[in-house]
């Protein structure tokens, strides 16, 4: 089923969560231990994130130094396959633009749709780690929207470079990203705003917001999307602060702000266990307010720890 049509089904707002594939040589069962504790919440879709391929450095006995390209995270579209398959749940694998060519895409895309799976979450990625700015795959998507555009195309028939009597069509829902506090790259929130009613424009058909903390933030940016023409809906994204180190890394990877309130509460806090504990009743609050804002779902980045979010969605649900 679409992301689009679980919101339109459902009455009230409901619980999905985003993880992260296992890393290269892991058994996929690690991956089941964390996701079998949010099983009792009934999520309606689960997303698998994805991370670009890294360069290593490969010395030979020669001498001869080799720059290598490695995956530690393969197998998205199989792991949504294996996840909808073990638990009836809807799957949503992330494609990006960075590390593939078009050609790439348009194979994982036809895998996706082979394998019964509805959803795609289309993002350009990030940069590869150690350059400062993203530079596109030779032949592959240069954006998120010309990657929206490539999916689009399969969904009325248009594959790359053949033309094909009788072609299949697809049928995907593609979701994209959305910044309540500005994309970091953004000149500013109208330019920001702008791109993203270009993915709209370009057929996207949901959003999935970067965390955030602050739920004005959210609301203002859910009603100056609406007052620019972007209808599909927005997905707040959420994830419960557990580590002291998290107070200083999260604002710093994704370029956000706690609102006073919180920032105050984690000063005081001394230990791990401390952050955890105001995180999680952080979480509560700030579930309980969106629910009452009437949020399409509650989306968790859990990234295979669900501890806290479980005790979030006891009090929530």
């Amino acid at each position: 089923m679409k992301i689009t049509e679980l919101i339109k089904d459902e009455k009230k707002t409901f619980f999905s969560f985003e993880i992260l594939p296992p890393i290269k040589g892991k058994s996929i069962d690690s991956l089941y231990e964390g996701i079998d504790p949010l099983m009792e919440f009934d999520p309606k879709f689960i997303n698998v994130t994805y991370h670009r391929e890294e360069y290593i450095t490969r010395e030979y006995p020669d001498g001869h130094v080799e720059r290598v390209s490695t995956r530690k995270r393969p197998g998205t579209v199989a792991i949504c396959a294996a996840l909808k398959h073990k638990y009836r749940v809807e799957t949503i694998p992330h494609l990006i633009c960075g590390g593939f060519t078009r050609e790439e895409t348009e194979y994982a895309l036809i895998d996706a749709h082979y394998l019964g799976i509805h959803n795609v979450l289309a993002l350009r990625g990030d940069p590869v780690k150690g350059e400062n700015g993203f530079t596109p795959t030779a032949g592959g998507n240069r954006n998120s929207v010309e990657l929206i555009t490539q999916i689009d195309n399969l969904n009325r028939s248009k594959y790359l470079h053949e033309e094909m009597e009788g072609a299949s069509a697809t049928d995907f829902c593609i979701g994209v990203s959305g910044y309540p506090e500005k994309h970091f790259e953004a000149a500013d929130m109208d330019a920001d705003l702008a791109f993203l009613k270009q993915k709209q424009d370009a057929g996207a058909d949901f959003i999935v917001t970067q965390l955030f903390y602050d739920n004005s933030k959210y609301i203002e940016y859910v009603e100056r999307c609406r007052a620019i023409g972007i209808t599909i809906p927005i997905i707040p994204g959420l994830k419960p602060i557990t580590t002291l180190k998290q107070i200083t890394l999260l604002p710093k990877i994704f370029f956000i702000q706690f609102p006073t309130e919180l920032q105050e509460e984690l000063n005081r806090c001394k230990t791990d266990a401390d952050v955890k504990e105001t995180g999680i009743a952080w979480g509560i609050k700030q579930a309980k307010e969106l629910c009452n804002y009437g949020v399409p779902t509650l989306h968790y980045y859990t990234m295979g720890k669900g501890e806290a979010v479980r005790r979030i969605l006891r009090e929530v649900f």
